[in-house]
C-alpha cells in the first residue's frame, strides 16, 4: 500500500507536542483560504511512498512520535490507516492528525472513521482565514480542535483541547 507523500520532516517541533516525525500527504479538496500549505491540494504532487518504507524511517527515530498532516490524509484513509495501525502495533509512538473535516463529519462515514481508532489526537476543522490567531498552539482558527480520541489529556493541556471518552 502506498501514500502519496509531499515531505516528511523529522524531529520538527511544530507538529504536535514535543520531537515528532511529520508525513506531509499529497491532495486536498478543502481549498481553505489562506491555507498555510496550498501546494499540498494538489493529488498528483509529491511522490509514492509505500507504508512499509514510512514505517521504517518513523521507526528509525526512536525521539519522535508522530504527526499526518497534508494535504488531508482522511483523502488517503485507507493507506493511513495501514500506517497508523502498524505504528500503533509496532511503536509506542503517538499519532497527531490534523484534518479539514471535523470529527462529526469523520464518525459519520463509515470509511473514514476507520482511522480513529489508531489516532491519538486529531485536530479537527477547515482553517477559517477571517478568524486567524497566530497565538493559538498547533492550530490556526479557533473553531478548529485539539481533540484527545481516547481519554484525558496529559496535564499540561493546550488550550483548546476536547477530551472524548474512549473510542476503542
Amino acid at each position: 500500500m502506498r501514500i502519496r507523500v509531499l515531505d516528511i520532516l523529522h524531529q520538527t517541533m511544530a507538529d504536535g507536542p514535543g520531537f515528532r516525525t511529520a508525513i506531509y500527504c499529497a491532495g486536498c479538496k478543502h481549498a481553505c483560504k489562506g491555507c498555510h500549505n496550498p501546494q499540498s491540494w494538489e493529488f498528483n504532487a509529491g511522490k509514492w511512498v509505500e507504508v512499509e518504507d514510512l514505517l521504517e524511517e518513523i521507526e528509525a527515530d526512536e525521539m519522535s512520535d508522530v504527526t499526518f498532516s497534508g494535504g488531508d490524509p482522511f483523502f488517503q484513509v485507507d493507506a493511513f490507516t495501514e500506517l497508523a495501525r502498524r505504528i500503533k502495533e509496532e511503536t509506542r509512538k503517538t499519532i497527531w492528525c490534523w484534518t479539514g473535516f471535523t470529527l462529526e463529519e469523520i464518525q459519520a462515514s463509515e470509511k473514514m472513521s476507520q482511522m480513529l481508532p489508531y489516532l491519538d489526537v486529531l485536530v479537527d476543522g477547515r482553517f477559517i482565514q477571517e478568524q486567524r490567531d497566530t497565538d493559538l498552539l498547533f492550530r490556526g482558527s479557533p473553531n478548529q480542535r485539539i481533540i484527545y480520541l481516547h481519554g484525558t489529556p496529559p496535564e499540561d493541556v493546550i488550550p483548546g483541547t476536547v477530551a472524548l471518552e474512549p473510542l476503542r
